[in-house]
């Protein structure tokens, strides 16, 4: 998949323990990609949007 054009963030889920921090893209059509912020030219996971979703709100939120 290119992900040329995806916009990276911090996702809302991570906590503020400086680093360990996941980065997602859902700008990309139909799709959410995922990565290692420590490693952003790293693998990254692709997920449908309902995956990611349904994943998203099972994740308890850090404090």
């Amino acid at each position: 998949m290119d992900l040329t054009g995806a916009r990276w963030r911090k996702s809302t889920k991570s906590g503020n323990n400086g680093g360990d921090c996941v980065e997602v893209a859902d700008n990309l059509p139909g799709v959410v990609a995922v990565r290692d912020s420590k490693d952003p030219t790293g693998p990254v996971l692709i997920f449908p949007v309902a995956v990611w979703r349904a994943f998203a709100a099972g994740v308890p939120e850090r404090g």
